[in-house]
């Protein structure tokens, strides 16, 4: 799907977010390490807060500690410890805002790693608490992408444009979908042309509007932005199938 990945990186994005309070309350080896991760060290920010000794650490600074594990976790790709940390900031945390992140963040690592039930259930539980927002309607949307369900991701992806008519993951996505399933060809470009106008050097986006327009029968323009979207992204294994479909060479 055009923009998979897009649909689901904000989460990490967002989930970094509220950092600056941590920086208030933890100690002062805790603040090499948040500006470790800052700097986007992870391998080094990782053992900065695994060598700190936390013995007389409160909670709340043990929380924040469990914070900053889980995300360093996340960002090298070993989930299931990311999984470990996340969980017990979700049990321990107070703040409401600092809960959303890191179910969101439990959302992202499960979507990643294909267990979209788990992910759905943490959503869920966001939505049923009013915690509502295009990222969730977007990763919910994914979600039900990834079961077949086209028609209820499209729904969700309705969802996100009523909150924020110009979310280009959402249109994105949605394009893909309708081109994809031919529910609906020429809507599907519309979206897809919005999204290259919003973002017209993701790579994603260039992939899902040539599709669209292949989609559509038009396959000189399906070249052209597939091409684009190659010369973006070479490696992009999906973008290279689009691109050997479109230009006849199906195996």
């Amino acid at each position: 799907m055009g923009g998979t990945v897009m649909a689901v990186r904000g989460i990490g994005e967002t989930s970094e977010k509220g950092g600056e309070k941590a920086e208030l309350r933890l100690d002062q080896k805790i603040q090499g390490g948040i500006r470790l991760y800052k700097q986007r060290s992870w391998e080094e920010a990782l053992n900065e807060f695994k060598s700190t000794d936390t013995t007389d650490f409160s909670l709340e600074e043990k929380t924040e500690l469990a914070y900053y594990l889980g995300l360093c976790y996340t960002k090298l790709k070993h989930y299931e410890e990311a999984l470990s940390f996340l969980e017990q900031v979700v049990t321990a945390q107070q703040d409401v805002l600092r809960v959303y992140q890191c179910r969101m963040m439990l959302a992202y690592i499960y979507v990643i790693t294909k267990r979209i039930k788990m992910a759905e259930y943490e959503l869920k539980r966001l939505q049923s608490s009013g915690l509502e927002s295009p990222l969730l309607y977007n990763t919910l949307a994914y979600a039900a992408w990834s079961q077949k369900q086209h028609k209820k991701s499209i729904e969700l992806y309705e969802k996100t444009l009523e909150i924020d008519s110009e979310n280009a993951t959402a249109m994105n996505s949605m394009g893909f979908i309708l081109a994809d399933t031919g529910m609906d060809i020429m809507r599907a470009l519309r979206l897809c042309r919005r999204a290259v106008d919003n973002k017209p050097h993701s790579a994603a986006y260039l992939d899902s509007l040539g599709w669209a327009y292949y989609k559509s029968g038009e396959v000189v323009e399906a070249r052209t932005w597939l091409r684009r979207a190659l010369d973006i992204a070479p490696n992009e294994e999906e973008i290279k199938r689009h691109f050997k479909i479109v230009s006849g060479e199906r195996n």
